[in-house]
């Protein structure tokens, strides 16, 4: 059942009005008005069931989930956080300032669950409209990124290593007891797989990294006997998993990195600094003028030009208008027309003014590359630390709603700075006028 924010709730003498005490020129106070909560919590609606104990109110939980990312916060920080910050409090729909946290940080992940990307997609939506017509433009830029996964640096000693914990994890849990669990033996070996670059140990530690491989193998082997039918059922996935990486070799496809994340890709994007990275390839669209108005996260590591398809169907459902022309890089090579859009990629053409307007709107498509720079770093796409295939879908949306809502929250921002600078201007102007003629009349 839906939870609701009392918009008229009695005073109390012991409470304080947040609107007592706080700017209300603040960028957040104006942006709470500038958004339709009405429309949003009917939006989301859909999302929740009619029966059982009231929910968080959706305009807390929305409130809190986009500061959560514009601000560059963890589910527990921004939380901890709403309760010192009043203009948070009223952004969230609060009328008094409360001294408690709003609900558990263990609801971030429910909610997000229960909204999944379409729930996400409307808060992306929501942001775009802030801009109104800005975002109607014939022309978009589009590019990918990896948005890395909170996993290690994956090798095959560091997989078995944890093949051989989890097992022993399992049988403790089971009560099953192991002919031997190997804990003396596997510290040795890892220490001997360490030295690995030394060109007079390399041997011994290939040796040990085979010895560790058949050790783990051993483990999933006897606990997937000791196990019985109820047990091997729940554990069928996890030992399946085990059973891959035992099995995958230097070429084998759709390789698995991680236990704990077995969706994740390794993807080359040609940095010198960092040749592969380990997560999911994420497509954004933005206008020249830096609104993001589409972002997906893609399951498999797709070729740049098959990522345009969906991608720009998604910028039609969110602005309401197809782009003419989608600027991309060289990446995308072998795509001219995509469903109507013309797809433009850097290549020389002939004549001195076609060739400077070509060099002008490939200079605009550079500006989406500092973009993604912001998405990355002030926006939690860094380090994706959400699970699974939604949870990546869910960050890369959200936080591109979170660049749209600080990008809108600064030009309130400058907005009231140069409203109050003309004023003052006006104001010294009148007074030095004022002055001026009282000195005359005095003369």
């Amino acid at each position: 059942m839906i939870g609701k924010i009392e918009k008229t709730p009695q005073l109390s003498l012991f409470e304080i009005p947040l609107k007592n005490f706080i700017n209300i020129q603040h960028e957040l106070v104006i942006l709470s008005k500038k958004l339709n909560w009405d429309e949003i919590e009917k939006d989301f609606e859909k999302y929740f069931s009619e029966i059982g104990r009231p929910s968080v109110p959706i305009r807390k939980m929305v409130g809190l989930l986009l500061l959560k990312q514009v601000y560059d916060e963890s589910d527990e920080s921004v939380v901890a956080r709403w309760i010192e910050n009043p203009y948070w409090q009223y952004f969230c729909g609060e009328v008094n300032f409360q001294k408690e946290g709003p609900f558990d940080p263990s609801e971030f992940v429910h909610f997000r669950k229960r909204i999944g990307e379409e729930g996400a997609e409307k808060l992306l939506q929501l942001s775009i409209q802030l801009y109104g017509d800005e975002v109607n433009v014939k022309e978009v830029l589009a590019d990918t990124t990896v948005q890395e996964k909170n996993i290690t640096y994956p090798t095959d000693t560091k997989l078995h290593k944890k093949i051989i914990d989890k097992c022993i994890k399992i049988a403790g849990r089971e009560k099953i007891q192991l002919r031997q669990s190997y804990k003396r033996k596997v510290k040795e070996l890892m220490l001997q797989v360490r030295y690995r670059n030394n060109p007079r140990r390399k041997k011994k530690a290939n040796a040990a990294a085979r010895k560790i491989k058949t050790i783990a193998g051993r483990l999933v082997r006897e606990l997937s006997r000791e196990l019985t039918e109820v047990q091997l059922s729940f554990y069928e996935k996890q030992i399946s998993i085990f059973n891959k990486i035992l099995n995958q070799t230097k070429t084998s496809k759709n390789k698995i990195y991680s236990i704990h994340e077995p969706d994740v890709k390794c993807i080359a994007k040609g940095k010198e600094h960092k040749p592969y990275e380990f997560g999911n390839k994420s497509s954004i669209v933005k206008t020249k003028n830096g609104i993001i108005v589409g972002a997906m996260a893609f399951k498999e590591n797709l070729y740049d030009g098959d990522t345009l398809p969906s991608q720009l169907d998604q910028t039609e459902r969110l602005t309401g208008k197809r782009p003419d022309v989608s600027i991309v890089d060289r990446g995308y090579r072998g795509r001219k027309q995509v469903g109507g859009t013309q797809i433009i990629i850097p290549a020389p053409v002939g004549g001195q003014y076609q060739r400077a307007k070509q060099r002008k709107r490939f200079r605009a498509r550079a500006g989406i590359e500092p973009i993604i720079g912001h998405l990355k770093h002030d926006h939690r796409m860094i380090r994706n630390y959400l699970k699974g295939t939604m949870g990546d879908a869910v960050n890369t949306i959200i936080a591109a709603a979170a660049f749209n809502i600080r990008k809108y929250l600064n030009r309130i921002k400058s907005s009231v700075k140069k409203f109050f600078f003309h004023f003052l201007q006006r104001y010294y102007s009148v007074l030095g006028v004022l002055i001026l003629s009282e000195q005359e009349s005095l003369q």
